[in-house]
C-alpha cells in the first residue's frame, strides 16, 4: 500500500494546526506518511501567488491571523497569539533536520509535530541550533546527529529535489497532501484525505 506524500515546511502555521489530525488519519488507514519537507517560500514565489511580504494587511490578517485562531480552535490545539518571533528566519536547518531523519531511518512523525508545535506555541527559533536540541530531545531522538546530517550534501540534494518535484507537481503551499496520486492543498482537506484514502474521488489528477 502507497505512502502519503507530505509537502510541508517544518514552520508552517496550517501544517502545525493539521498535523495531529492527519497522522492519527493516516494511522487510521494503515498508510505511512512520506515527509517531503520543502522550501516553502522557493514554492511559493515560483508557483505565483503574491509572496507573504507582499500582501495587503487585511489579507494577512484574515488568512494568518483569523483563519489560523478558527482552525486552531476547531481542532482543538493550543496555539500563539500572532506570529512567531523567529518566522522570518532561514527555514534551511530545520527542514533538513527533518529529512536528516528520513536518511538515518528513523519515523519523523513526531519530531515534526513537536518542531511546529514548538514554533506556534512555544516560540521556538527553527534557526537557532539550541531551540532545534531540545526538539529532538522531546522526541527522545539524538538531535546533535540530525542535526550534524542535516548540513551533509546528500540531505540538502534531497531538500532540493523535494522542493524542485513541489513545483513541478504544483504544489501551492504547505501542508499539501497525496494519496495514490490526487492533491489535496491546505489542512482543511483533511477530511476529503481521510475519504480518498477509503474510497477514491472519481476523476484525475492533473487534470
Amino acid at each position: 500500500m502507497s505512502k502519503i506524500e507530505y509537502f510541508y515546511a517544518g514552520y508552517s502555521a496550517f501544517a502545525y494546526i493539521g498535523s495531529a489530525a492527519f497522522i492519527n488519519i493516516a494511522a487510521d488507514a494503515g498508510r505511512e506518511i512520506d515527509h517531503r519537507p520543502i522550501d516553502l517560500r522557493a514554492v511559493v514565489a515560483a508557483m505565483g501567488p503574491t509572496q507573504f511580504g507582499k500582501r495587503s494587511p487585511a489579507h494577512m490578517d484574515y488568512y494568518f491571523g483569523r483563519e489560523i485562531e478558527r482552525w486552531a480552535e476547531q481542532r482543538s490545539i493550543p496555539i500563539m497569539d500572532g506570529t512567531p518571533t523567529y518566522h522570518s528566519n532561514d527555514i534551511t536547518l530545520s527542514n533538513c533536520m527533518l529529512i536528516a531523519g528520513l536518511v538515518q531511518g528513523l519515523n519523523i512523525d513526531k519530531l515534526s509535530h513537536e518542531m511546529l508545535r514548538a514554533h506556534w506555541v512555544d516560540d521556538y527559533d527553527l534557526d537557532n541550533r539550541t531551540d532545534l536540541i531540545k526538539i529532538g530531545q522531546a522526541v527522545d531522538l539524538d538531535a546533535e546527529a540530525l542535526l550534524e546530517t542535516a548540513v551533509t550534501p546528500e540531505v540538502q540534494e534531497i531538500y532540493a529535489q523535494n522542493t524542485k518535484e513541489a513545483i513541478e507537481r504544483s504544489v501551492f503551499g504547505s501542508p499539501t497532501y497525496f494519496v495514490d496520486g490526487d492533491m489535496f492543498y491546505g489542512q482543511d482537506r483533511l477530511e476529503l484525505v481521510a475519504r480518498a484514502l477509503k474510497t477514491p474521488y472519481q476523476g484525475a489528477w492533473p487534470k
